[in-house]
């Protein structure tokens, strides 16, 4: 979440004073903040299986 929020701020600083590459800075840093966040649910989810998807006991 932190990455994401650093990113967008660093985009609009970029868009208001006109700065390509901190713009670009901050849309990569928001993409690296969805990249953490989609690893942490992948290992969520891995821990905790929905009902329909746990082994059924021999």
């Amino acid at each position: 979440m932190k990455d994401k929020i650093t990113g967008k701020a660093e985009e609009i600083k970029g868009k208001v004073t006109g700065d390509k590459g901190e713009e670009l800075k901050g849309k990569a840093r928001q993409g690296v903040g969805d990249v953490k966040q989609t690893g942490k649910e992948v290992a969520y989810d891995a821990e905790h299986p929905a009902p329909d998807e746990r082994e059924e006991p021999l």
